[in-house]
């Protein structure tokens, strides 16, 4: 159990660490969890002789964090149109094709020593008494690092909690083993501790710097400077640039494009009440109020960013009584309200980083579809209107974004664009066309703009209709290396052994798919905050506990039964659009989300229980399924053309194929 625990908050710890310093990684999140999949899969594999802790994995966490902190990768968001991110600005440190190999193959190495000890159990006890102790601590290590997450706890707490852990493990937990000699044990010791004291020392370092604070997206930097006189406080996430707190009257008069959407808007009179969604440190409120709004409600996703602003904007706009701060997901807070605006106003919103445990989703990317634009034009006042803006570089993203307004308003916004090269642009759309005052009209989506962005499909980045390159490569590279380390670390044997168990393999392909269409389902239906995130974890690892618990102690459907429960579920989710669920009241929501969500997790997780209980070789099967669960996460990326919604039918197809390729005795069935 401990070994559980340590090897999902070990997972969880090196997101958050490397996104924060390889910046990389917070587009490619998921190349930490497809590294710890394999690891994972590997350690199952290799786990006969273990009778404690590996020497690789705490050595290889040790030489990971130094390398990171020597080089690490400042700033970078891409610089092809092809794929879902941008930014005008270099990278300092490793190039990708260094860095991200290095994160995956140490990813791996380090899960793998845990993992050695959690299938030692898979062949020691009954197998879902083991696979229980195993979801019991998978619950722990989540429990523990959503807790630290919650009090702001920097990195020197993660890493102290896994140093004390590993130490533990590297106790032989076994009888009769003969004790090293001195020399022996002494050196053993000095191996295993020099590494993580010099994590230790580097985490300490990292945590201590005044101008670091952690938030639960970010590993967040301030400097106060002044410019001609006027306070400046910036704010860097994740080694990004992000933000500036500058007073509104300077701001006005250096950018005077922040503005236009009340002189584009709501002709003939100043917006009263104003949302602002992304306020950020509160230099958008501070404009708002200097604009005449008489009441701001100041949505915000990250908290530690809002208390920085609060602290320290020169302005103070969050202690001003006209503002009402809410930490929130800006598309969940309007799903949830039922106010009106005058103006509501999207602030540069644009996150560094990714839902955690989707691939291609970003904190805002539920933002800019056709069905949110929408929602916006629902939540404002007679004569009200909606604004954006941001540095979006690319003419067809602008473009792209007019016309998502276009088709929600049913007329040609405003565009207002300022610079040459970032493109900073303004699209301003009224509730009527009487209700906006453009300087000149939108010449109109042109033949190469791409379609509105849709939940479905929330890619507002993606220009073409098929998968970067970028993503394509990284993805082969990702399977070669899986085919290549599980060869030579199974000794040329591992696929004889997983042979048999190819439906397995098949059900943990398909159950990732599943994972991912509910996290992605509830970031839409209550935000893509990191707390809804931590919930619908936890939720799925007790769904899988208990179709364990049931299976162990009830007489469970035969697996055809079962199997025919698990496509319905699939169908229950492909039938029920998400407007359906968001058009209901939040505790309906939540009760209707969790049965259609959670219903083929739970009748899967039984069909895995069943099968499982009677496998000839615990550690083969149950590698075999973790194994499947990476090849999942690949194919994840699919939903860039087919949208989430279509993950279900790659699902249903795996899991066509698992039905198929079951052994038809009753006894390896438990039927």
């Amino acid at each position: 159990m401990a070994a559980s625990a340590l090897m999902l908050f070990t997972e969880l710890a090196l997101i958050r660490w490397t996104g924060s310093n390889v910046v990389h990684l917070s587009y490619f999140s998921n190349f930490v969890l497809l590294g710890s999949f394999l690891g994972i899969g590997i350690g199952i594999l290799r786990s006969g002789r273990a009778k404690r802790l590996p020497y690789y994995s705490p050595v290889m966490l040790g030489l990971l964090v130094l390398v990171i902190a020597w080089k690490p990768v400042t700033v970078n968001r891409g610089s092809s149109s092809s794929v879902i991110y941008f930014t005008s600005l270099s990278t300092t440190g490793p190039p990708v094709w260094v860095i991200l190999p290095i994160v995956f193959i140490a990813a791996a190495v380090v899960l793998a020593g845990p993992a050695e000890l959690v299938g030692r159990c898979f062949t020691e006890l009954p197998r879902l008494t083991a696979y229980r102790f195993d979801l019991v601590g998978s619950l722990i290590g989540i429990i523990a690092f959503t807790g630290l997450s919650f009090l702001g706890a920097p990195p020197i707490w993660w890493g102290l909690i896994v140093t004390v852990v590993f130490a533990g493990l590297m106790i032989p937990r076994s009888r009769g083993i003969a004790p090293q000699p001195l020399v022996a044990a002494v050196l053993s010791a000095a191996l295993v501790l020099a590494p993580l004291l010099v994590m230790v020392g580097v985490l300490f370092n990292e945590s201590t710097k005044s101008e670091n604070s952690w938030s639960p997206y970010y590993k967040v930097q301030t400097a106060k400077t002044s410019f001609e006189g006027v306070p400046l406080l910036t704010i860097t996430v994740n080694g990004v640039p992000h933000q500036q707190a500058i007073p509104a009257d300077a701001r006005l008069q250096w950018e005077p494009q922040y503005g236009l959407p009340y002189a584009r808007a709501n002709v003939g009179k100043e917006p009263k009440n104003v949302l602002i969604i992304g306020a950020g440190s509160g230099s958008d409120v501070a404009i708002a109020l200097k604009k005449g709004a008489t009441h701001v409600d100041a949505v915000e996703i990250d908290p530690e960013i809002r208390d920085i602003g609060k602290a320290l904007h020169p302005d103070r706009p969050y202690q001003d009584p006209r503002v009402s701060s809410h930490i929130d997901d800006g598309r969940a807070f309007l799903s949830r309200t039922d106010k009106k605006y005058d103006l509501i106003l999207l602030a540069l919103p644009d996150s560094l980083t990714l839902v955690n445990g989707a691939s291609s989703l970003r904190l805002e990317s539920y933002l800019f579809t056709q069905q949110a634009f929408e929602s916006a034009r629902d939540h404002l006042n007679p004569g009200g209107a909606f604004a954006m803006y941001n540095y979006y570089r690319e003419t067809w993203l602008i473009d792209r974004l007019a016309l998502t307004a276009e088709k929600a308003f049913g007329h040609k916004p405003c565009v207002d664009k300022v610079g040459d090269s970032l493109q900073q642009a303004v699209v301003t759309v009224g509730l009527t066309a009487n209700d906006q005052n453009c300087q000149g009209e939108w010449a109109g989506a042109s033949s190469v703009t791409p379609p509105p962005a849709t939940d479905n499909r929330p890619f507002l980045y993606l220009f073409t209709d098929r998968i970067p390159s970028l993503y394509l490569v990284t993805l082969g590279l990702i399977l070669v290396a899986g085919v290549v380390g599980v060869g030579i670390a199974g000794g040329g044997s591992s696929y004889k052994r997983m042979r048999p168990y190819t439906d397995l393999f098949l059900l943990g392909a398909g159950f990732m798919l599943l994972e991912t269409k509910s996290i992605t389902g509830f970031a839409l239906l209550f935000g893509t905050t990191w707390v809804v995130n931590a919930i619908v974890f936890a939720g799925v690892l007790v769904a899988v506990l208990a179709a364990v618990e049931v299976t162990r102690r009830f007489r469970t459907p035969p697996t055809k039964v079962m199997f025919a429960i698990l496509f319905g579920g699939l169908v229950l989710s492909w039938i029920f659009p998400d407007d359906w669920l968001l058009s209901m009241p939040v505790g309906l929501r939540a009760l209707v989300a969790v049965i259609i969500a959670f219903t083929p997790i739970f009748a899967a997780n039984v069909i895995f229980a069943k099968r499982f209980t009677d496998t000839e070789d615990g550690t083969a099967s149950f590698g075999a399924n973790l194994l499947g669960a990476m090849l999942g996460g690949c194919l994840e990326y699919a939903a860039l053309i087919i949208g989430f919604h279509g993950l279900l039918i790659i699902a249903a197809v795996l899991y066509l194929g698992a039905f198929l390729l079951r052994p038809k005795s009753k006894t390896a069935i438990g039927t």
